[in-house]
């Protein structure tokens, strides 16, 4: 069975803070890449596109993590804990509001192989 978890972090920064809060965003990037079970962790920001359409999240993370428990290490983080505490949480952080959502690659009732079972 597949453990991937990927991570869509979508974030609608306040008025005029859009390029700072991506500066700061992308500050995170470097550590996070470099933890344990991370496979992807990138930075991206919206564009026009005549096959896309605009949301009100126009900074996004598109995160990979080799299992749960690797995206919940990344979250005990203190420098995670402190971006949202100061960006997220606090009044006067860049943030007007920010939604994550993890997702799956299985589809409902995946029969994946249990590997080191045999069936002689």
């Amino acid at each position: 069975m597949s453990s991937r978890v990927y991570v869509i972090a979508q974030f609608r920064p306040k008025a005029g803070c859009e390029n700072e809060l991506f500066e700061v965003l992308k500050a995170l990037e470097p550590d996070a890449l470099r933890e344990q079970g991370c496979i992807q962790y990138i930075l991206t920001r919206q564009i026009d596109h005549p096959s896309a359409t605009r949301t009100n999240y126009p900074i996004v993370f598109n995160e990979i993590w080799a299992d749960s428990e690797s995206w919940a290490a990344h979250g005990r983080r203190k420098q995670i804990h402190h971006f949202f505490n100061t960006q997220v949480i606090a009044k006067d952080g860049l943030v007007d509001d920010a939604i994550v959502t993890a997702y799956t690659d299985e589809g409902y009732d995946y029969d994946a192989p249990i590997f080191g079972l045999r069936s002689d």
